[in-house]
Formats: C-alpha cells, sequence, structure tokens
C-alpha cells in the first residue's frame, strides 16, 4: 500500500527529504530498465495469447510496413 503523500512535501519524489536519496548509479539505471522491458516484453506476450487476432492484424500491418519500407 503507498504511503500517503506529505502536503508540506508534495512536489519531491516519494522519499522524507528533497534531496535524502543519493543519486541512483548507471548499473541501477540499467538493472531498472532491464527488468522493466523483460515485464513489457511479458505483457506483451500475454496481450497476443489473449487476443489473437488483434495479434496478427498486428504482425500483418507490421509486414506491410517492413515490405513499403525504402532505404
Amino acid at each position: 500500500m503507498p504511503k500517503p503523500k506529505d502536503p508540506d512535501n508534495a512536489g519531491a519524489p516519494d522519499g522524507d527529504a528533497a534531496g535524502a536519496q543519493p543519486p541512483e548509479t548507471d548499473a541501477e539505471r540499467r538493472r531498472r530498465r532491464a527488468q522493466f522491458l523483460r515485464e513489457l516484453h511479458e505483457a506483451k506476450a500475454l496481450r497476443d495469447r489473449v487476443q489473437p487476432r488483434r495479434a496478427r492484424a498486428a504482425r500483418m500491418r507490421q509486414a506491410m510496413r517492413m515490405r513499403t519500407f525504402r532505404w
């Protein structure tokens, strides 16, 4: 359950003070990005499984785009 927002600190990111958290490293950012992309890919795969007609139509549109692309 998310903690309630403090009205005195409304513009600051989640944390006790505006600058309390150290800046994230490149490795942490890459790790978070990789996790996000894994979850995104999983969600797209699930959507394709539960909506096969829409997934097929999307594949056909992508194939048409690839056929009509000019270098």
